[in-house]
């Protein structure tokens, strides 16, 4: 049985997405993780359609490629003009890749509205096209463009598109579901038709996800023939997105039992993908399955008591194979189960039917009663459990605080924030005022100024996201908020909560977890070098 090969679109189809922009630095980037996970083929964009892309082929040839071949794309040539003389074709050539990917019209209505051309030419384009390729000696991938709508539309003449392309020589013929609208079933018969009219073609699969089954027509055409399987990480790709390779990988490995990937390569699937995610600029999705950071999370009490005993019981893999991990959560829902293993997570040890246990459970029952939420919050969690094992101490007193957002009539210039802070470490007493944009900013920044001179290990500490979610929207302006402050120093990322019917004293609450987790966590106590 032939092999499975992965042939990645991020860097074309992908860079098509809605608000998706990538540099030539990182397409670059790109290009290197997927190499790194074990991607056969990286397809880099569309030469001599713009600057960005000439470009990336240029640079790219500077970058090791451990594995991964790297991909120019383009259509067939004009209609009207030799393939020799077509300039995107050309441009392909010259970007000096291995393999080149064309795509061609499969459907009749779009042959004759959109290319405005004669079904034979169309014929003759696709044909001299990949042949042209070939003759300079590039491995030719031919995406038969709108295939499932010209199967069901033209069946007879969508068959004679792919028996040209094969004639020509193309080593593959990649079936696409360019508008996203077919179903598995269809995918299947479509494959059943093909593979028995031409039995010595090596065929492949690109479907988009307008109707929600990409992914799933993407294991179909696999299960049904396909040994190219094109798609881009995390499912990005114009209108509703392309088949994503970070669920479709691990299905095709762990599921049809067809290897693609060593064990190494797969273990880092969750890596690569959130990694490309922050390329892109884009919030990983943490539903999406196998790496989202929700994929194996856990926060029923029945649930977490059972996996605790026997992991298969609630998840359909361990999610080490992936690169990811188990997540236990804290909520009104909790058991002990919970409370033992998110304890256990961050090395806590107490007693499973123990007093404190319980306690903690009660705790944290009451505070999600009154609007906390610990799920996205762990490192108060941890604070939480800390008080009550009884080993926390605050690492300062708040004495008060103030803050004042001015704005002068007839002053045109922006708001002016201001935060007065008292706070008191080991007896010593320190007043300071910052400004800020806005009352948090200010906020922190004061107490930062007042904290840094007893804890120089502040100074690595920064505050890289900050969310406000209003909890009972229906009290108006009088309804409580919950705050998520997100926090790092280079080292780790956590988040603290807090919750107020008072915007101020809920950053407040959230800014005193963060600053307390991080001196936690280093366990770092106070300089009595001050002046």
């Amino acid at each position: 049985m032939n092999s499975i090969k992965l042939f990645d679109t991020t860097l074309r189809d992908g860079a098509q997405a809605e608000g998706v922009s990538y540099s030539t630095h990182d397409k670059l980037q790109i290009a290197q993780a997927l190499d790194r996970l074990g991607i056969h083929y990286i397809e880099g964009g569309w030469p001599g359609s713009n600057p960005k892309d000439n470009q990336f082929f240029k640079d790219a040839r500077s970058i090791d490629l451990k594995k991964a071949r790297l991909v120019a794309f383009g259509s067939t040539r004009r209609k009207g003009v030799r393939a020799a003389q077509d300039a995107n074709l050309g441009a392909i050539v010259d970007s000096q890749v291995p393999v080149a990917c064309i795509f061609g019209k499969s459907w009749d209505m779009q042959v004759t509205h959109a290319l405005r051309t004669t079904l034979e030419e169309n014929l003759a384009m696709i044909r001299e096209s990949v042949a042209y390729l070939k003759s300079k000696r590039l491995e030719v991938i031919y995406d038969a463009e709108h295939f499932f709508d010209g199967f069901r539309s033209n069946r007879p003449y969508a068959l004679r598109t792919l028996q040209a392309a094969l004639e020509a020589g193309a080593d593959n013929l990649t079936l696409c579901d360019t508008n996203g609208g077919s179903l598995p079933s269809q995918i299947t018969d479509a494959f059943r038709v093909v593979r028995r009219v031409l039995p010595k073609a090596a065929w492949g699969i690109h479907v988009h996800n307008d109707s929600g089954c990409a992914v799933a027509n993407t294991l179909a055409a696999v299960e049904a023939g396909a040994t190219l399987v094109q798609g881009t990480m995390n499912g990005i790709g114009e209108r509703c997105g392309n088949a994503d390779l970070s669920v479709i990988i691990p299905n095709i490995q762990l599921k049809l039992g067809k290897r693609v990937l060593n064990d190494a390569q797969l273990r880092s699937l969750t890596e690569v993908s959130r990694s490309i995610s922050e390329i892109t600029n884009l919030v990983p999705n943490d539903r999406q399955p196998y790496v989202g950071n929700s994929a194996f999370a856990h926060k029923g009490g029945i649930h977490v008591s059972a996996v605790s005993r026997h992991a298969p019981t609630y998840e359909h893999i361990d999610p080490v194979t992936v690169g990811n991990q188990r997540r236990v959560l804290v909520s009104e829902l909790s058991g002990k189960s919970n409370v033992i293993l998110k304890a256990k997570e961050h090395t806590l040890d107490f007693v499973k039917n123990g007093k404190v246990t319980q306690a903690i459970l009660d705790a944290l029952k009451k505070r999600e009663s009154e609007g906390y939420h610990y799920e996205g919050a762990e490192a108060s969690f941890e604070l939480l459990v800390e008080k009550a094992l009884k080993r926390y101490k605050p690492s300062f007193e708040l004495g008060g605080f103030r803050v004042v957002v001015e704005r002068k009539a007839g002053d045109s210039r922006a708001l002016v924030t201001e935060a007065t802070l008292k706070i008191k470490v080991n007896g010593r007493e320190e007043h300071t005022v910052a400004e800020g944009d806005g009352p948090v900013n200010a906020l922190d920044n004061a107490l930062r100024k007042a904290l840094e001179k007893f804890y120089p290990a502040l100074k690595e500490m920064s505050l890289v996201d900050y969310k406000v979610r209003v909890i009972n929207a229906a009290a108006g302006t009088a309804a409580k908020v919950r705050v998520l402050i997100e926090s790092m120093d280079g080292k780790d990322e956590w988040t603290t909560t807090g919750v107020s019917m008072n915007l101020i004293e809920a950053s407040w609450t959230a800014l005193v977890d963060a600053i307390e987790y991080k001196l936690l966590k280093d366990s770092v106590k106070p300089s009595h070098k001050v002046k």
